[in-house]
């Protein structure tokens, strides 16, 4: 499995931003799929994640009602529609891939795309 993220760049606060994380496994409509961010000098978080048939959204408190996470099975693309962004949103964005249920720890996804910077500036 092998994850590819895109859609990262630069924005100021209150704008929005697309990302997406094409999966390249032909079996992708049965993982779990996650996005975490990674800001420097913290710690990966959990942001969102969606169940294997899309039925199940989780979010972070902190950007839920901003963030909206998508999935196109038939596209093998997993999206992070981002809007009302915030400088706090900085960080490097991570899709990554599970074959079991809805889980937000990092440690519990199985597969990690490179990562894609989103910037936020005030």
């Amino acid at each position: 499995v092998q994850l590819q993220a895109s859609g990262g760049g630069s924005v100021q606060a209150g704008g929005s931003l697309r990302l997406s994380c094409a999966h390249s496994g032909r079996t992708f409509s049965s993982y779990t799929m996650g996005w975490f961010r990674q800001a420097p000098g913290k710690e990966r978080e959990f942001v969102a994640a969606i169940s294997w048939i899309g039925g199940s959204l989780y979010y972070a408190d902190s950007v839920r009602g901003r963030f909206t996470i998508s999935r196109d099975n038939a596209k093998n693309t997993v999206y992070l529609q981002m809007i009302g962004l915030k400088p706090e949103d900085t960080a490097v964005y991570y899709c990554a891939a599970r074959g079991g249920g809805v889980l937000v720890t990092p440690g519990s996804y199985d597969y990690w795309g490179q990562g894609t910077l989103v910037t936020v500036s005030s």
